[in-house]
């Protein structure tokens, strides 16, 4: 038979070998001892570096049962090596590493000892095979011998071969110079090679031990140190093994000496490339893999705590909540024994001739028979006799009513205490005596509760029987104590659970309001930008579709795409310009496709006509910008400070105190930081300033300024307080130095964040009252300390401080206003049409915390959009029945405004009359800080309560509670502003279900789309119409919307229902405001 065995690398070192009937090996190169070989083998299994053999097809059939049949080989674990000779020099090696290292194995420094007799090795071989015999009783002695030894002499070829091949690369490397080479040359991740070194040329020649120091990936990833040691290689190499991790694309690494002298490869430091693993960006995603399952495993610990920390405030709240109980059951027990001892001094068991019970001894829950004498009082005379009661001293109130039926007694009956049948005239009850009685309290009627006239009420003292104690008394009311504790307890536990599913509720109604408000904010640039997924995923892909046949580049031949991460600052830098290729679907649009990074949070973009520029489109300065969710890293927090002198609801006087606190918290849940620096006036509302502490105090201008630190709706406010006087006026407006009280605080703001040591991103000032903070700050601050901090100003209204506003939008980075109708209306005014590249309109919002239907305490039945019918029915029975309307099913328009020329009082008026001319009832409040217009409305209030009285209510003062009933109660509201820079009023009305009713200006008309003829522009911002406008200014105007409402309330309950309903799930907060002035605080960042 002839065979060949083939190692096949080297080529040059393939060994032959023939014998008929049985295989043998050549022998010429194989080592002489056996022992020495075993120890080799059993590294050589630990290395895994075993060299590819292959056999004929002929010997394959023919040997294939008995090589099966020696069973399996050696699993051992990766690496080899070679036992060093037991000299000094292993022993201090073995000293110097202490126990054994994972990843290598020292070197052999002896040169393995040839075999040069055969039968001595088979005889080894022999003895090894009888105790496989032993075990495993399956083969014969003689297959056992002859496949042991072939793979022992099989693997010893194999590192002759090794050595040969490690010698030749170190001859080569050595006659080129280079004193560093690795085995195996192609080094591949999860495997195991060794490192050599030539110490003769290297600057470690003269030291006694020399290591490797190194790590994987540009030093990132798992760093290492070994020991090398002397091999049998001639020329002074030496070596030791290394594992290569699977993650790995680069290995980097010096020698030394274990101290301070290094060899790094003349400052370069070593490294060796590996093949067929990860490249660098692979591993980038890798490391973000590990640090996402890092932080996940952080969250969910930090769950845990926060869990655990909830269940002992729980626990410690539960135990608190027993005590409070307790006491109050030790209370009201100890209240209702003092209370029960009159009525105990004056019950008795029967009264004779007017009252007796049988049987007359009996005990709590047993079923008596009371029995009345009708003659003996004031109720002989009538038809119906019945009971009234109640016990121990009416505790429970009315708790027993029972009808009496004529007992028809027989004359000589003994209990009627007279033998003369003319005497009694006696009827019965039968009574269960309540549980816990001690005393039954009752009086005897002509008829039942709230029909009954007459009452025999034993002289105005009421009858007391006295149930027979069964128990001591200090054990009676012990037992009272404790189920007076059970029922607070069980009253409490029934309270808590409403709480909590209404507190679960409210936040499954904000979150879902959330997420849909996100999605149509990112719908609502569709006629321009999108993408599919419309929820951008880290990881993932995701196509862009841009129409840029609504932008500048509409017509332009090619589309750019220019892209990156993370507000242009990801750490690959931008995405290669990409041409875009038209949509699928047919549109204008056109497309193209990215990898979104692990570790994106914002994908960033604008686009071009040409690759390498030409006309952009950049969203007007801002760029477009999209949120990535799902990625490990989070946006950097941005710290926002707002110098404001109005504040909701410490000193609000307008809607300015309002949008401070809303944006302010709206910014601050989207994970910012906020401060609001505000002037402690003497007419703070302190009850809502919680935790005021004295903070600081530092001189400016003259003066010492005091500050106060406090939380105001959960944001941190900072109280300046100087001590000029200057806001000890008791009002926030009206003084005649209102500029310069307002002026000085500016600048004391500054200075307080200069000498404070702040470092903002943003300062936000509003209207003219903190105009000064923007030239202030460029000119004076800017270059001292707070360099990096943008200036953002906002317009409220115009009317006021135009001078100011002028400078103030001069100096600032970003200006805004407070709806986009109203920034096109101002656009032309002289102070701010120089600056029109830098002025956004961004429309306000509402707090839906405070104006919440579902917890509004000020309304008789909570609501949401899912009961909203039922919730403004109750609503508007409450506010006719409060306001002394009649009650009847009528369309209810509801008026809530200053009475100013701005606001449209002759339309209000003539809206008035024309709601009682169509049959509705109208409520109007609100008052006039002019007097003039105010005594106007009081003669037309009284001229209205007097000839529409059940239909028409004018409350011309300030109330909260009743605001809120009313646009809970009204099926209308009606703004009929001749200008509204925003309006909170139209916002707030859909928020209870009630359908606005505006004139189209400013912010009424970027927010109300009328039912008949918005359609397209209600979809085009992702909405569906919500009420009802008009464009005059006259009479004309408003009848034209308000005929048409109040003829869809009478002709089409249904259809307004659903109205009602879908202007109430329309999200009018703060969410997407806040994510609009986020962007415009980044841009002014840039």
């Amino acid at each position: 038979m002839e065979v060949c065995w083939q190692i096949q690398r080297p080529a040059s070192l393939r060994p032959g070998f023939q014998e008929k009937g049985r295989v043998k090996i050549n022998t010429s190169s194989v080592p002489r001892s056996i022992s020495s070989f075993a120890s080799l083998e059993s590294q050589y299994k630990s290395n895994g570096f075993l060299h590819q053999i292959t056999a004929s097809a002929d010997f394959s059939r023919k040997k294939q049962g008995r090589m099966a049949a020696s069973g399996p080989k050696s699993s051992g674990p990766r690496g080899f090596g070679r036992q060093p000779t037991v000299g000094s020099a292993q022993k201090r090696t073995q000293k110097k590493n202490g126990e054994k290292d994972s990843n290598a194995t020292s070197t052999a420094t002896n040169e393995v000892s040839g075999v040069t007799k055969l039968p001595e090795a088979k005889a080894d071989v022999q003895k090894q095979g009888s105790v496989v015999f032993n075990e495993r009783n399956v083969l014969d002695k003689s297959d056992i011998e002859d496949d042991a030894l072939l793979e022992r002499k099989l693997k010893l070829e194999r590192e002759n071969l090794r050595r040969k091949e490690i010698e030749a690369l170190a001859a080569e490397h050595l006659a080129r110079g280079d004193r560093m080479f690795v085995y195996p040359v192609i080094v591949k991740p999860d495997e195991d090679i060794e490192v050599f070194l030539n110490r003769n040329l290297s600057t470690l020649k003269n030291e006694p031990d020399v290591l490797i120091m190194g790590a994987f990936n540009e030093w990132r990833w798992k760093s290492f140190t070994r020991r090398l040691e002397k091999t049998w290689i001639h020329g002074n190499w030496l070596s030791c093994l290394l594992h290569i991790p699977k993650e790995a694309y680069k290995m980097d690494f010096v020698f030394f000496n274990g101290q301070s002298v290094y060899d790094n490869n003349d400052s370069k430091d070593f490294c060796v490339e590996i093949k067929g693993g990860m490249d660098k960006v692979d591993f980038e995603n890798f490391l973000l893999k590990e640090k996402l399952r890092e932080q996940e495993k952080l969250a969910k610990e930090e769950a845990e705590r926060e869990r655990q920390k909830e269940e002992k405030r729980r626990i410690e709240a539960q135990k608190a909540a027993i005590e409070a109980d307790r006491a109050q059951a030790k209370a009201e027990t100890q209240k209702r024994r003092e209370l029960l001892q009159p009525a105990i001094k004056k019950a008795v068991i029967s009264a004779e001739n007017v009252w007796y019970i049988e049987p007359s001894d009996f005990k709590a829950e047993d079923t008596v028979k009371l029995y009345y004498n009708k003659r003996s009082g004031p109720l002989a005379n009538s038809k119906e006799l019945w009971l009234h009661g109640g016990f121990n001293n009416w505790v429970d109130g009315l708790s027993i009513v029972v009808k009496l039926v004529d007992a028809e007694l027989k004359d000589d009956d003994p209990k009627s205490g007279n033998d003369d049948s003319k005497s009694g005239n006696w009827w019965f009850a039968e009574v269960v005596v309540p549980a816990g009685a001690l005393v039954i309290d009752w009086v005897f009627a002509d008829g039942p509760p709230k029909g009954a006239v007459l009452y025999d009420n034993n002289f105005y003292q009421d009858f007391h029987a006295l149930v027979p104690r069964k128990t001591p008394e200090e054990l009676y009311w012990l037992e009272e104590e404790n189920m007076i504790f059970r029922k607070l307890q069980e009253e409490r536990r029934l309270k808590e659970e409403v709480m909590r599913a209404k507190m679960e509720k409210t936040a499954r109604l904000k979150a879902e309001t959330k997420e849909r408000t996100l999605k149509k904010f990112l719908l609502s640039q569709k006629d321009v930008v999108y993408t599919e997924p419309v929820e951008i995923q880290a990881g993932n892909p995701v196509t862009v579709l841009y129409n840029p046949a609504n932008t500048v580049l509409n017509g332009k031949p090619e589309v750019w795409f220019r892209g990156s991460f993370n507000r242009w600052t990801h750490r690959l830098g931008p995405l290669p310009p990409q041409k875009m290729e038209a949509a699928d679907d047919g549109s204008s649009h056109m497309k193209t496709t990215a990898k979104v990074p692990l570790d994106a949070y914002m994908m960033d973009f604008v686009f071009s006509e040409k690759e390498d520029g030409g006309i952009f489109d950049n969203k007007n300065g801002l760029d477009y910008h999209l949120p990535v969710v799902g990625g490990i890293s989070k946006e950097p927090p941005l710290h926002i400070v707002h110098i404001a002198v109005e504040m909701a609801p410490i000193a609000k006087v307008g809607g300015l105190g309002d949008v401070v606190t809303s944006l302010s918290r709206a910014v601050q849940e989207l994970n910012h930081n906020v401060d609001i620096i505000f002037p402690k006036y003497d007419c703070l509302k302190h009850n809502f300033v919680k935790d005021l502490q004295f903070n600081r105090s530092y001189h400016w201008g003259g003066t010492e300024i005091k500050v106060w630190h406090g939380k105001v709706e959960g944001l941190s406010v900072y109280f300046l307080d100087p001590q000029n006087g200057l806001f000890q006026r008791g009002c926030v407006y009206g003084c005649a130095d209102d500029a310069g009280r307002f002026g000085f605080f500016c600048h004391a703001a500054l200075e307080f964040l200069l000498q404070g040591g702040f470092h903002p991103d943003i300062l936000h000032c509003h209207d003219w009252s903190s105009a000064p903070v923007s030239w202030l700050f460029k000119d004076q601050y800017t270059n001292y300390g707070l360099i990096k901090t943008r200036v953002v100003f906002t317009i409220h209204n115009l009317e006021f401080g135009a001078n100011a506003i002028g400078k103030a939008m001069k100096f600032a980075d970003k200006a805004t206003t407070v709806s986009p109708t109203y920034a096109k209306e101002v656009a032309g005014n002289s102070v701010i049409s120089p600056h029109l590249y830098k002025f956004h309109g961004i429309i306000n919002g509402i707090d839906p915390d405070i104006w919440d239907p579902y917890n509004d305490n000020f309304i008789p039945v909570p609501y949401t959009s899912e009961n909203v019918v039922e919730g403004k029915r109750a609503a508007k029975e409450e506010l006719q029945n409060r306001l002394g309307l009649k009650s009847a099913d009528l369309p209810v328009v509801g008026i809530i405004t200053r009475l100013t020329h701005q606001k449209g009082i002759h339309l209000i008026k003539h809206a008035i009359w024309r709601t009682l001319e169509r049959n509705g009832q109208v409520v109007l409040l609100g008052s006039a800080p002019d007097p003039r217009i105010q005594n106007d409305f009081v003669n037309l209030a009284n001229q209205l309560h007097s000839s529409h009285g059940d239909r028409a209510r004018l409350v011309l003062t300030y109330d909260e509670p009743l605001s809120h009933l009313i646009y809970a109660g009204a099926d209308f509201i009606l703004v009929p502003s001749i200008f509204e820079p925003c309006g909170l009023t139209q916002l707030i009305a859909m928020r209870y279900g009630a359908v606005p009713v505006v004139r189209k200006t400013g912010g009424l008309f970027d927010t109300v789309f009328d039912v008949d003829h918005d359609k397209e522009r209600a979809q085009a911002q992702v909405l569906e119409p919500n009420g009802f406008s008009f464009d005059g200014a006259d009479a004309p105007g408003v009848d034209y919307a308000l005929n048409r409402a109040i003829s869809a309330w009478y002709d089409g309950r249904e259809w307004f229902n659903s109205l009602c309903k879908t202007v109430m799930e329309q999200d009018w907060s703060w969410n997407r405001p806040a994510l609009e002035y986020l962007e415009l605080y980044h841009s002014a960042r840039k």
